[in-house]
């Protein structure tokens, strides 16, 4: 696949993510990550090969199938000037106040949301310009815990917030890939550890497939990109 076809980001590439699996994609800018999953999600259509869900070519099956079953956490959250309550429900607009509740204790989010000034009936302003990176990331993970998709995309869900919101919002993420087929972008690869699959792409092509303790012992890019952020950390700590 190439956004120009003749400059192709993905070059025959193949993995799979089994049922109920955390299956993560790793590797430098650029590599295709978002690439991926946005194929996984049918935002484009591959120029050759087939993306499927349950054996199912995702050309084959009705959009609105797709975007029912697909759920994201992205690092740029996407927030409606409404309410919070209209944005978390946006999924399933029938949902009732105390699923929407249920959904924002379960991100985290229902005590800040609590604080605020209108409680779930606060405008957050045009793209949630309102709230914290924390929180709308929390809004998010609430809408993505409503919505209940069985196929869940995380994009570097915690890469620019503090650390504090990042605990918050790990713990929230614990709950919500129980029970889902999930592919994960990771930043910070300490995160994704305990992955079923780990897939590190480069230049558009899967460099080496495997769980953490194989990749590391290989020493191939993966353990080089986990040592060097291990020493970056390191530094970043020491002191003066």
């Amino acid at each position: 696949f190439g956004y120009d076809p003749a400059e192709p980001n993905l070059k025959e590439v193949s993995f799979q993510a089994p049922a109920g699996q955390v299956v993560a994609l790793v590797g430098p800018t650029g590599a295709g990550k978002t690439t991926a999953c946005n194929l996984v999600a049918r935002f484009y259509d591959a120029q050759t090969g087939r993306i499927t869900i349950g054996n199912n070519d995702v050309r084959d099956l009705p959009l609105r199938y797709i975007r029912e079953n697909v759920s994201h956490v992205m690092q740029d959250v996407f927030l409606f000037h409404s309410s919070i309550r209209e944005n978390i429900c946006f999924g399933r607009p029938d949902a009732t106040d105390e699923e929407i509740y249920q959904a924002a204790r379960d991100a985290n989010a229902d005590g800040f949301i609590r604080r605020l000034s209108q409680g779930y009936d606060t405008i957050v302003g045009e793209r949630g310009t309102r709230l914290s990176g924390g929180e709308k990331q929390r809004v998010s993970i609430a809408r993505a815990l409503l919505k209940n998709a069985p196929i869940l995309i995380l994009d570097e869900a915690t890469s620019s917030v503090d650390a504090e919101s990042e605990a918050e919002i790990q713990v929230a993420l614990s709950r919500l890939i129980v029970d889902r087929t999930v592919i994960v972008i990771a930043h910070r690869l300490s995160t994704i550890r305990d992955a079923f699959r780990i897939v590190v792409l480069e230049d558009g092509r899967v460099a080496e497939t495997g769980i953490h303790d194989e990749l590391m012992e290989r020493g191939g890019p993966y353990s080089r990109m986990f040592a060097a952020q291990l020493a970056a950390q390191d530094w970043q700590v020491r002191p003066v």
